[in-house]
């Protein structure tokens, strides 16, 4: 019988957060995949858990999965466990549930710490619709890819989540406002720790103050996205500069009857449909 892959989600910081679930799992099962066993055996001597472990990062995901997978499939429990949160969100641990799919071993996932999650609850931006990016391609090493997410993120109605480390949150900061423009951002950092800080800001005003401080610690940027009036208002900009005959040509080019189209284009500029037909009169008066 196949054994299974046990998602554990530890501590974020405060060791407080481990849940009595995922403690009982980890002294459980066989195996415990860690990313870093330098880190992860912190961990497990505080909680006084003696389970054998191996290593699962980044740099040896693939190869080490299938041998992950054939362990599991001879039987053996396996417990992955990250440095820090919920595994497999920004982790290596993605390639292992859809390796472990694959081969049709059962994953369970034990909930806890998610630091998007925490930061997101504490930001105090709206919460209902949100996306995650999690760390953005490297500015040096894939410029293009960075900015290909960011003009991505550009028109983005929901919230949006970023993790970033220290030495390089300047410059996603001046990224991010160069591309999008001054919005409202939550800076959170030391999530759960005892000096835990949760910043709401704008982008203008967070570039100011990290140009005098130097940024500590990981960090999770929570930032507004754009409303739903403001992409209304750019739609209709947007039709301002087309005249009107080129704007009632772009619908009837595509089969729109003319009454239909004057609707359309009346929507599209914020007007009443007589105010589209009266300038299209006037135009052919003048012509």
């Amino acid at each position: 019988m196949a054994g299974k892959l046990y998602l554990c989600a530890t501590p974020i910081g405060n060791l407080d957060d481990m849940t009595f679930r995922v403690l009982e799992t980890l002294k459980e099962v066989d195996l415990i995949a860690a990313e870093d066993t330098r880190n992860s055996i912190k961990l497990l001597n505080h909680f006084d858990i003696h389970t054998e472990m191996t290593s699962y990062h980044e740099y040896n995901k693939y190869d080490k999965a299938r041998w992950l997978i054939e362990k599991m499939l001879s039987g053996t429990n396996v417990a992955l466990i990250t440095d820090a949160g919920t595994p497999a969100i920004s982790d290596p641990g993605e390639v292992l549930v859809a390796e472990c799919h694959k081969a049709g071993i059962t994953v369970t996932s034990l909930p806890g710490p998610a630091a998007c999650i925490t930061a997101l609850t504490l930001s105090g931006l709206p919460t209902r619709r949100f996306c995650f990016e999690g760390f953005l391609p490297s500015a040096t090493e894939d410029k293009r890819g960075r900015r290909q997410i960011l003009e991505d993120l550009k028109d983005e109605s929901r919230t949006m989540i970023v993790y970033e480390a220290p030495h390089h949150l300047r410059a996603a900061l001046d990224d991010l406002y160069e591309i999008l423009g001054d919005r409202r951002i939550s800076i959170c950092r030391e999530l759960t720790k005892k000096f835990e800080e949760v910043t709401p800001t704008t982008l203008k005003d967070a570039i100011s103050f990290y140009k005098d401080n130097d940024p500590r610690g990981e960090y999770v940027l929570v930032i507004e996205g754009k409303s739903l009036q403001e992409q209304e208002e750019e739609k209709k900009a947007s039709w301002q500069e087309m005249s009107i005959q080129d704007h009632m040509k772009f619908y009837e080019d595509q089969g729109v009857p003319h009454k239909d189209a004057m609707k359309k284009v009346a929507a599209d500029r914020g007007v009443g449909k007589r105010d589209i037909y009266q300038a299209l009169l006037d135009t052919e008066k003048r012509d």
